[in-house]
């Protein structure tokens, strides 16, 4: 058996672009810093922070690019890819990011509202957009998918 879930909580460090696919399927990339505090051998506190490469498809990534900015908070569960493609100068590229299945708001006016994705073969451009889920309510303030203006 194999499993390929990631789980992050971080700060967006971008502002967030909605694009259009040549058919018509909503993505936006961004990017969410984690940070890592410990204490070393000689007492001194450390901190180091990691930036994650997250792409959103469909109405995930509507729900987004309408709800999150730069600076905020959330939760993205997903699954690694590795992309590769040929440089203008011939070199091949490649770049890992974590394709976002389920996204939490976690301080988006004072609350949190969770969104689910269901988890398709393939959550790619190729396969059509995958419906919203309503979750169990998590605190008194969270917003429920009914709430969302589309």
């Amino acid at each position: 058996m194999d499993l390929n879930k990631v789980q992050i909580i971080g700060r967006i460090t971008q502002d967030i672009e909605l694009r259009q696919t040549p058919n018509g399927q909503s993505v936006t990339t961004l990017s969410i810093a984690t940070n890592r505090n410990w204490t070393d051998g000689q007492g001194m506190k450390q901190e180091q922070a990691e930036f994650h490469n997250v792409v959103l498809w469909a109405k995930l990534a509507e729900i987004a690019s309408q709800y999150l900015a730069k600076w905020r908070k959330c939760y993205i569960e997903g699954r690694l890819q590795t992309r590769s493609w040929e440089a203008q100068d011939g070199s091949k590229r490649y770049r890992t990011e974590i394709v976002g299945e389920n996204m939490i708001m976690l301080d988006a006016n004072g609350g949190s509202a969770n969104v689910d994705m269901p988890s398709p073969v393939d959550n790619s451009p190729a396969n059509d957009t995958p419906a919203v889920k309503k979750s169990k309510p998590k605190q008194e303030e969270e917003i429920s998918v009914e709430d969302l203006p589309f």
